[in-house]
C-alpha cells in the first residue's frame, strides 16, 4: 500500500464504476466483498470517493470550446428529481448535445438551473458558452419553452430552428378530448411524417379544416409552432428522423431516471447533476451518431457558400 494512503487506486475506481451503476453503499460492500476482504468501507468512504467526481465536472464545465467542429445544436431542460425539504421535486438542468461535422452527438453543457427555466437563465448561459468559444450553430432544436426560443433568437440570430415534434403532439393533445387523441396524432403525423414540405403544407391545410371547429384551442397550439416544426425538411432526407425531435436529450433523462430508479431521488441537486455528467463521462450513457450522418459534408458546404 502507498504511504498515506488506505485504499489502492484500484479499489477507489470499482466503487466509482459500481456506483455509477445504480449500487448503494450495502451493495458496493457485496460487490467488492472479494477485493475488500475483511477492509471496512464506510458511507463516508464511499462519499468521498464518489465527491471527486464534483471537481471533475467543474473542470468540464470551464474547459474550452472552441475546438468543437459543430454542426447541429438539442437545448432542452431536463427535470432531475431530488430531495429538497423533505420532498422530492423536479429540478431543471438546462442541457446542450451537439451533433459534430463526423456526425457523432456529444454533451457539451449542463447547468443546474434553481431559479427555473427562463430566458434571463437561456441566455446568460448561452451567451457564456459563446465566450468559451462555443461556435453559432447551423441549426437549434429546441422543445417549445419561450425562454428558450428568445435566448437563441438573440444570442444565434442567424441559426435555424426547429420545433420538437414530439413536444408539440403532448401540447396539442392537452386542449383535446380523450376520446379523440388518435385520430388527432394521426392527422398530426400526416404534417410530420410527409415525404416532402409540399405534401406537410397540405396535410396542415386539412390539418386545421378538420381541427378548427371541433378544437379550436388544438389549431392555435398547432399555429403557434408554424413554420418553424418544417425546418427539418431544407435538410437531407436521411436526418429528417433525428432533426424533427430533441430525443437525443430525452434519452439523457431516460438512462437517468434508470439509474436512479432503486433510491427514487438523489440528496441534493448537485449530485444529480454529477450523476448525470459522470454516467456520460464513463460511458455508461453512450450517444451516437447522427441519422444520416454522411450528409452532414453536403450541409456544411452549402453553409460556406451562403456565408461566401
Amino acid at each position: 500500500m502507498p504511504r498515506y494512503q488506505r485504499r489502492l487506486r484500484e479499489v477507489n475506481e470499482a466503487v466509482l464504476a459500481t456506483y455509477l451503476a445504480g449500487g448503494n453503499t450495502r451493495r458496493l460492500r457485496g460487490a467488492l466483498a472479494p477485493l475488500l476482504k475483511a477492509a471496512p468501507l464506510s458511507r463516508s468512504a464511499v462519499s468521498r470517493i464518489v465527491g471527486r467526481l464534483r471537481g471533475s465536472l467543474e473542470r468540464w464545465q470551464q474547459r474550452p470550446l472552441g475546438d468543437l467542429d459543430l454542426v447541429y445544436l438539442y437545448l432542452d431542460a431536463l427535470a432531475l428529481r431530488v430531495r429538497s425539504a423533505g420532498q422530492v421535486v423536479g429540478v431543471p438542468v438546462l442541457a446542450v448535445v451537439a451533433v459534430l461535422a463526423d456526425g457523432q452527438k456529444q454533451l457539451v453543457a449542463l447547468e443546474l438551473c434553481s431559479g427555473g427555466e427562463s430566458f434571463e437563465a437561456w441566455k446568460g448561459w448561452l451567451a457564456d458558452l459563446g465566450a468559451r468559444g462555443l461556435a453559432a450553430p447551423l441549426l437549434c432544436i429546441i422543445d417549445g419553452h419561450a425562454g428558450l426560443r428568445r435566448a437563441v433568437g438573440t444570442v444565434w440570430p442567424r441559426a435555424a430552428v426547429q420545433r420538437c415534434c414530439v413536444h408539440k403532439l403532448r401540447n396539442l393533445e392537452r386542449k383535446a378530448p380523450k376520446h379523440v387523441l388518435a385520430e388527432l396524432r394521426e392527422d398530426f403525423h400526416r404534417i410530420v411524417y410527409a415525404e416532402r414540405l409540399e405534401a406537410a403544407r397540405t396535410a396542415w391545410a386539412g390539418f386545421e379544416r378538420t381541427w378548427v371547429k371541433r378544437c379550436p384551442a388544438v389549431v392555435k397550439s398547432l399555429e403557434e409552432g408554424g413554420e418553424e416544426l418544417l425546418t427539418f425538411f431544407r435538410f437531407p432526407q436521411a436526418q429528417w428522423k433525428t432533426l424533427r425531435t430533441t430525443n437525443a436529450i430525452e434519452r439523457l433523462n431516460e438512462e437517468f431516471r434508470r439509474r436512479i430508479k432503486t433510491q427514487g431521488a438523489l440528496p441534493t441537486e448537485d449530485a444529480a447533476v454529477v450523476l448525470l455528467f459522470a454516467l456520460v463521462a464513463s460511458g455508461q450513457i453512450k450517444l451516437r451518431k447522427l441519422d444520416g450522418y454522411p450528409k452532414l459534408a453536403s450541409v456544411i458546404r452549402a453553409r460556406i457558400r451562403s456565408a461566401a
